[in-house]
């Protein structure tokens, strides 16, 4: 499919996803994927699979890319974004790693989304020297500058969203029967651990079930029966998206109104409520760390503002409304931020020197007071969640935070 000649074409073959500007140069000196003109860069997504719904993001980060592209590049060089589909299977996302580093030359992989695909490949980037740059999970065994130095998310962890959750169970209801529907993966298990961590000694009182999916699983209606059965009165869900869906439908068809807790990558309005069905999940508390572009808190706020208006120019197929989209712009300003302070040393060396030294750096959309900062020996840029209850329209935060 070809938008248009002079610079840009964009494709879909395979079940990948590319995106290119020009032609390559000369690789220069200092970074494999480096030239005058261009910084190639490699990226996987589930755009198909079990998880499709999260390459929603991969797709706005490629929009995003056309937008910096637009307006100049990177100190006059174009960003080469080539994302591929890996299904959410490791072994697709080793397959498609390689051929990112050992075929397409890139100087970093950017982005990747998901626990088993970054933990499959992360031996292999590190070996290579290739920064895993600002990958899409909350793992915090992603958070080991010792062992893996060139491995980097920018997600809050799973354990701290578990935590978060246990804090407001035992302010608000100290009575709960707990039951925990989770992904049986590192995904779904670190949500659990999380989540028991913040109970701490009452973990075993206040949780009386916790059955586990299959991502291959073609649904979780009966684990919702059997979680149910257990008279739990809370409820826990540390699942992705679909599978989310499905457990807020089942739950509301069998008429059972517990609390209900999700996991804040799964949050998604358009993505995940909607399916469900917005009145279903009326009283859902999750958590978040960046502005819902739903509320209208934020109406007037210049970040709001500016978003909608790329949305339109950049992405007007997409819903705006929607937090994987706002998450996918904001994962790509960071990178493109974190280019810019390179400045023209584009070493792998130098940016992953950049991307573990930042210093209350903002990005677009983040909750007022929350900033990016590591070190090197903290890998963790996003370090606080705060409550949110969806109302039927929009999450509404429940720590009084005001615009």
């Amino acid at each position: 499919m070809t938008l248009h000649r002079a610079w840009i074409t964009a494709a879909v073959v395979f079940g990948n996803i590319v995106i290119s500007f020009g032609s390559a140069t000369a690789q220069k000196a200092d970074a494999p994927g480096v030239s005058d003109k261009e910084i190639t860069i490699g990226q996987t997504m589930p755009y198909s699979g079990p998880v499709s719904a999260w390459g929603t993001i991969g797709r706005t980060e490629l929009a995003y890319i056309k937008m910096i592209n637009d307006q100049g590049g990177i100190n006059g060089r174009k960003i080469n974004l080539i994302s591929l589909d890996d299904a959410y299977s490791p072994p697709k996302t080793v397959e498609q790693t390689r051929k990112l580093v050992e075929q397409d030359s890139v100087a970093v992989v950017f982005g990747a989304l998901g626990t088993p695909a970054n933990l499959a490949v992360r031996q292999y980037l590190n070996d290579h020297h290739v920064p895993q740059l600002f990958l899409l999970s909350g793992s915090g065994q992603f958070n080991d500058p010792g062992h893996f130095p060139w491995s980097i998310g920018i997600l809050p962890t799973y354990l701290l969203d578990g935590q978060t959750h246990a804090r407001y169970i035992l302010a608000h209801k100290p009575d709960a029967k707990i039951a925990i529907l989770y992904q049986n993966d590192d995904y779904g298990k670190a949500h659990l651990r999380g989540l028991k961590n913040g109970l701490g000694e009452r973990a075993k009182d206040l949780v009386v079930r916790e059955i586990s999916y299959e991502v291959s699983d073609p649904t979780i209606e009966s684990q919702i029966v059997t979680l149910k059965a257990s008279g739990a009165n809370t409820l826990y869900i540390a699942a992705g998206p679909k599978f989310a869906a499905q457990a807020i439908r089942k739950a509301r068809e069998l008429a059972w109104r517990p609390l209900q807790f999700l996991t804040y990558t799964s949050q998604s309005i358009s993505g995940v409520l909607e399916p469900a069905g917005l009145e279903n999940a009326i009283g859902i508390i999750s958590a978040s760390y960046a502005k819902d572009p739903t509320d209208p808190r934020w109406r007037s706020d210049p970040d709001i503002k500016e978003y909608f208006e790329w949305v339109r120019k950049y992405n007007p197929n997409s819903d705006g409304n929607d937090t994987n989209i706002a998450a996918g712009y904001q994962y790509a300003a960071a990178l493109v931020l974190l280019l810019r302070q390179c400045g023209d040393d584009l070493s792998r060396e130098n940016i992953m020197r950049r991307a573990t030294s930042l210093r209350d750096v903002t990005i677009p959309l983040l909750l007022p007071g929350i900033t990016l900062n590591t070190s090197p020996t903290d890998y963790q840029p996003i370090k606080e969640l705060r409550e949110t209850r969806f109302n039927g329209k929009f999450w509404e935060s429940l720590e009084g935070d005001t615009h």
